[in-house]
């Protein structure tokens, strides 16, 4: 099995949602050092999960099923990626990181693209993407750009760009 070096997730999308979960982390490298079959690997990141987080049982089945996609796309599998795109603005929350989620949010409108956004500022979280300097924008776990603010020409092409090659849900 071949384990692409991704940042591990501290939030993971269950339904519509984005939910922080204790122990994801761990749990999700753990289930990969160990190399386990992917039901195997469902039950223990699910029970890992539930021991450290409230999991309502109606939701159990949404739950796991995030988490198999997780484990999938940690393993580096085609086709494991969500149908939709993941945007993220690292950075302090400046007014450059504003202006630069911003011009995502025009450009996402002017494609009819719909995305899961996020404004990291937690430093740590910033490096495990590997991104020494900000702003940085990463669309679907791509560095797009590091230390300088794209101009809008460039965020609407990797928005294009990215839209197209992912098959991505179109709104409106």
């Amino acid at each position: 099995m071949k384990i692409k070096d991704k940042p591990a997730p501290r939030t993971i999308r269950i339904g519509a949602a984005n939910i922080g979960l204790i122990g994801l982390e761990q749990a999700l490298n753990k289930a990969l050092t160990k190399e386990l079959a992917e039901e195997t690997a469902v039950d223990f990141l699910f029970s890992a999960i539930a021991r450290e987080n409230y999991v309502p049982a109606t939701t159990e089945p949404i739950y796991r099923e995030a988490l198999l996609a997780e484990y999938r796309r940690r393993q580096g599998i085609p086709g494991a990626e969500p149908g939709i795109l993941t945007v993220r603005v690292l950075g302090s929350g400046c007014v450059t990181c504003n202006t630069l989620s911003a011009m995502l949010f025009e450009s996402l409108q002017k494609f009819g693209l719909a995305a899961d956004m996020e404004s990291v500022h937690d430093l740590d979280e910033i490096w495990r993407f590997g991104v020494t300097k900000t702003p940085a924008l990463i669309i679907n776990g791509k560095v797009k750009c590091a230390g300088r603010m794209p101009s809008p020409a460039e965020v609407e092409e990797w928005v294009r760009d990215e839209g197209e090659k992912s098959r991505v849900t179109r709104v409106g």
